[in-house]
């Protein structure tokens, strides 16, 4: 992680990030300092909002996520958590759960009791009549680009495996110019990207099942 930078305003909460956009940086305290968004910047980053402290559903997802930790960790992707509770709510509830589960969580977690950062991200659906975040998650890549984003409702854990894979996914296809069919996983063949000039599509279905779909290894 690199070293912090000035956070400016976040942006009005009515231009939430989409894929393809620069993730808005901010400033904050965590459970393990102050933190800034450009800070990750040169790292991989799951980034993920709860709808608060001391819930079932969001208790299961930390135990995942910090079981997971050194497996996102292994590929150079961090992970950062958010919800609207206090410095103090987030504290206490790391403590039970390492009392209560033994599990110790290894990522910070940001305060927003302003809910400043949750509606720039647009976390908080809107009109929204609670401070309850949904279950959203940005996947930003090293540049601080949005790559990948998921919702899930209050009451529907997300997949922690599935961030894991979908973070390999968007790896692997950076890394070989590829694309990953439906369910892949590290190691499985990639999707060879379609020919745009009329050479490549008379050399193209070698591989495949014709020139649109053509498998290979990345």
């Amino acid at each position: 992680m690199t070293a912090e930078t000035d956070a400016p305003p976040l942006p009005p909460p009515s231009c939430p990030p989409i894929i393809g956009d620069v993730a808005p940086n901010f400033r904050a305290r965590t459970t393990l300092g102050p933190r800034t968004l450009a800070s990750y910047r040169g790292r991989w980053l799951v980034f993920f909002s709860h709808p608060a402290d001391f819930t079932p559903v969001c208790t299961s997802e930390f135990v995942a996520f910090a079981e997971a930790h050194a497996a996102f960790q292994a590929l150079d992707c961090d992970l950062l958590a958010l919800s609207v509770d206090s410095l103090s709510s987030h504290l206490a509830w790391v403590h039970s759960i390492a009392q209560r589960f033994g599990v110790a969580i290894p990522f910070p977690i940001v305060e927003d009791p302003t809910m400043g950062i949750a509606r720039a991200y647009g976390m908080l659906p809107s009109g929204a009549t609670s401070s309850a975040t949904v279950r959203t998650t940005f996947v930003i890549d090293p540049d601080g680009i949005v790559r990948a984003l998921v919702a899930y409702p209050l009451s529907v854990g997300r997949s922690v495996a599935e961030l894991l894979r979908l973070v390999k996914a968007l790896q692997t296809c950076d890394a070989a110019e590829v694309s990953t069919p439906e369910g892949w996983q590290p190691g499985e063949p990639v999707l060879a990207n379609p020919p745009v000039t009329a050479d490549g599509l008379a050399e193209a279905g070698a591989n495949g099942t014709d020139w649109y779909y053509r498998l290979g290894s990345a």
